[in-house]
């Protein structure tokens, strides 16, 4: 019987700021290999074991993951797109609501996409040890075999010390260090890794058991779901009457039907930039625990992570200790390294101060590409727009601002009012205030350009959509 996996790729990663943000966040970037860690996810998750995923996002977001899927050949059962964030519970049920449809006694394995797990087939094989138990009725969830007293983590007490399947007696919230030493001695404590694996039946009753006021609302926003553009979108508003809770909470620490299965190999939530330094501090050791990539250098540093996330930016430590630099094109963290799980306080303070840099990059993903402001001033912007092949921008026009575009590579067909002008390299044509217009790339390869807006008002949302293939308000 094959499995189908449950991707939860809804978050936003504000402790892995600036790198992650509220417009791109951890999942979909490449902290620590070349794919995004959802599309590690999805690859861990997929090959015989597995059916097709299915995807719990966000409107956001939906573009992205269908987008990073395609890059790596994986085709999703479906993408169900969440109204608002309400946490793990309604997803988590929406998700078995959704299989049941089809199977009640459908497998699903349900776990969040910003997760670094290696070792695909010995994950694999902990996922076999624990499908009995769940065809049985029981809901399975892995522990992680503790590898220091951590405080960031959620501990789960099993009834031995084996492989398991073991049951699970209970869920203890983050400890301090000295509990957190005192549970990883007694033996029998794994951290709770937020995976789970269990029958759509066995959930669904385990939600009518523990938390009936889930299931009305859940079952609504299914049933009057609409499809768009291939995506799910669950209608909003029963969703917006949930709760916000974490299936533990809600559901889990209730149930007297948990097993738990030992995971001994290498996992990381990547909950910090601490987290990062650790993971590629074990996959490459560092000298000194100097931690760089190609565009820092580290002169006499011990306990240091430096990192660059833009080609232009160079970041130099000198006898630097236990700190932290994380840089971007726009914003740079300097921190102490056992200050990381205090950057989302720093998300916060920046967020109240009203800075950009808070949620957005100076780069914004689009389902046709991109986009990235070069140069913002009064009365002007200047933009790096690359268009994917075959892809189009809305039919639009706008009320405060005209633009020039210039045709850096590729072939561009441009609509101005009643005209339509195709445009190759080193060509440029001129959008007035107040026309309707509306950019194409009709060729095989990436078409980029560049605009200059000039006018009173530059926002993004000074946009009049009339026809859009992405079907955005």
């Amino acid at each position: 019987m094959t499995i189908t996996p449950v991707l939860l790729a809804g978050g936003s990663g504000t402790r892995l700021w600036p790198v992650s943000r509220k417009s791109f966040p951890k999942q979909f970037a490449p902290l620590v290999g070349e794919e995004s860690l959802f599309q590690a996810s999805a690859r861990r998750l997929s090959g015989p074991r597995y059916a097709a995923p299915l995807v719990m996002t966000n409107a956001d977001f939906r573009f992205i993951v269908a987008e990073q899927l395609d890059q790596i050949g994986i085709a999703p059962a479906a993408i169900l797109i969440e109204p608002a964030g309400r946490n793990t519970a309604p997803a988590i049920l929406a998700a078995a609501l959704a299989a049941a449809e089809k199977d009640a006694d459908a497998l699903l394995l349900v776990a969040p996409s910003d997760h670094v797990v290696p070792d695909t087939e010995a994950f694999g094989r902990a996922v076999d040890l624990g499908l009995a138990a769940a065809q049985a009725g029981r809901i399975v969830t892995f522990g992680i075999t503790p590898s220091r007293p951590e405080t960031g983590y959620g501990y789960m007490e099993a009834e031995g010390e084996g492989e398991g399947p073991l049951v699970l007696k209970r869920f203890v919230e983050k400890p301090d260090a000295e509990n957190a030493a005192r549970m990883i001695a007694q033996g029998n404590f794994l951290w709770n890794a937020g995976i789970f694996l269990f029958a759509a039946r066995t959930m669904i009753d385990a939600f009518k058991t523990h938390a009936p006021d889930y299931l009305a609302p859940v079952q609504a926003a299914l049933t009057e779901a609409r499809l768009d553009l291939g995506f799910l979108r669950l209608a909003p508003e029963p969703w917006d009457r949930l709760p916000d809770l974490s299936v533990d909470y809600a559901v889990l620490e209730k149930a007297r039907n948990l097993s738990v299965v030992r995971y001994s190999g290498h996992w990381s939530d990547l909950g910090g930039w601490d987290a990062v330094w650790r993971e590629i501090q074990d996959g490459e050791p560092a000298e000194r625990g100097a931690v760089t990539d190609t565009r820092s250098t580290a002169i006499d540093c011990d306990n240091v992570l430096l990192r660059s996330q833009d080609e232009g930016i160079e970041v130099v430590g000198i006898g630097l200790r236990d700190v932290m630099v994380v840089a971007t094109d726009d914003a740079v963290l300097v921190a102490g390294m056992d200050r990381a799980q205090e950057v989302r306080e720093a998300v916060g303070a920046l967020k109240a101060k009203g800075a950009r840099q808070a949620e957005h990059f100076l780069r914004d993903h689009r389902p046709w590409g991109w986009f990235e402001t070069l140069a913002l001033a009064d009365r002007f912007q200047v933009k790096r727009i690359v268009v994917n092949p075959g892809a189009a921008l809305s039919l639009q026009s706008h009320f405060h601002r005209s633009e020039h575009w210039i045709v850096v590579s590729g072939t561009a067909r441009v609509t101005v009012d009643e005209t339509v002008t195709l445009l190759t390299e080193n060509q440029s044509i001129y959008v007035p205030l107040g026309a309707v217009h509306r950019l194409e790339n009709p060729g095989k390869v990436a078409m980029v350009l560049i605009e200059v807006q000039t006018g009173a008002y530059l926002g993004e949302d000074d946009i009049v959509r009339y026809e859009d293939v992405y079907s955005r308000g």
